[in-house]
């Protein structure tokens, strides 16, 4: 059976099945996020610093430990994305999680990177965030998240209507994945992202192709591949937004957005700024794409995650750091074939300030 009919035919049974399977228990309440950091590891320096005095110390060549200083907290997601700093003709890298938890006071992100066919890549260039969230968001939207192991038992989570979310092993590399009862009108809303945890060998994660939005909730297919591109078991995490930040709370932060380039660029309902206008790619690749958020820059910290969307074993990732375009954020994305070949591919990009 194609990989295309296999992955339907599972998104359908769990629909099917009322996406019970999987379920854990619904958290306890408190705020929305509990704790939460994100910087930029660009050119050798830290900024974008959320919050103030967050660091980043070198390892072994490609591996990098990130620490937030007073948000240790157990449990959350976190989620990385490469950043190739601007460099001419990039050959193409990844970034995944290894670990994360809590050392005294601070939480404490494992991260590292890997060039195609998967050696660690030292060049110090990725985009880092970590959230927990527990409790009733307040205001409008959706958010949600999973931390599942290599076989899609759920380590960790968070629903914002208050349920428990599932995940299907569905095959080699492959997982099915559901928001409950975190409902929208369709056919797809919002945006996700997702990367892959795996401290010993490389591997990266990317959304399937579309999800499914119901009054259910949200339903998406994962695929994860290995460097040799094939499909490969490995832990993730997956956030979903609808009309929220990538770490949960709405206004604040008073600036954010989203967008799903397929390609091309999505229906409306997976393109949101909060400030009331319309994002859009102003320039287009491969090899680089620039997206554009209007209105929303900040001068206070934010940051950017982008996630490659389709079924193939194209990766995605940032060409160079976010930056001001007068009251917009240029973000520039590149994606390259499991080679490291600048291709034409779809991703989902999401935009965070602080304030």
């Amino acid at each position: 059976m194609s990989i295309k009919r296999w992955a339907s035919r599972v998104a359908v049974t769990l629909l099917a099945a009322g996406a019970v399977v999987g379920v854990a228990s619904a958290p306890a309440q408190a705020a929305v996020p509990d704790k939460f950091g994100f910087l930029l590891w660009s050119g050798g320096f830290v900024t974008q610093a959320q919050p103030a005095g967050s660091t980043v110390v070198a390892g072994p060549p490609g591996r990098w430990t990130v620490t937030f200083p007073g948000q240790g907290i157990a449990g959350g997601v976190v989620h990385v994305t490469a950043v190739h700093d601007a460099l001419a003709n990039p050959p193409g890298r990844w970034c995944q999680a290894d670990s994360w938890g809590v050392v005294g006071l601070n939480e404490v992100v494992k991260v590292s990177c890997y060039s195609p066919f998967g050696a660690l890549d030292p060049t110090p260039g990725f985009s880092v965030q970590f959230s927990r969230s527990s409790g009733a968001p307040v205001g409008a939207g959706r958010y949600g998240y999973i931390h599942a192991n290599a076989v899609c038992g759920i380590i960790t989570q968070y629903n914002s209507a208050g349920f428990g979310n599932t995940c299907t092993h569905a095959g080699v590399g492959a997982y099915s994945v559901g928001f409950t009862a975190m409902g929208t009108p369709g056919p797809i809303d919002g945006g996700f992202q997702v990367t892959a945890v795996n401290g010993a060998v490389g591997a990266r994660c990317k959304i399937a192709g579309p999800w499914t939005s119901s009054a259910n909730g949200q339903f998406a297919r994962i695929f994860c591949f290995n460097p040799a591109g094939a499909l490969a078991n490995t832990a993730f995490t997956v956030s979903y937004q609808y009309r929220r930040s990538l770490y949960g709370p709405v206004a604040p932060p008073n600036r954010f957005g989203y967008l799903l380039n397929q390609p091309p660029v999505g229906p409306a309902s997976t393109n949101f700024n909060n400030l009331a206008a319309a994002n859009g790619i102003v320039v287009f690749g491969p090899p680089v794409w620039t997206v554009r958020f209007p209105n929303i820059y900040s001068t206070a910290p934010s940051n950017t995650q982008v996630t490659a969307f389709g079924t193939t074993s194209h990766f995605c990732g940032l060409h160079k750091p976010w930056q001001p375009a007068g009251t917009a954020v240029d973000a520039h994305v590149n994606c390259f074939t499991n080679a490291g070949v600048p291709v034409n591919s779809g991703f989902l990009i999401s935009h965070n300030s602080r304030a």
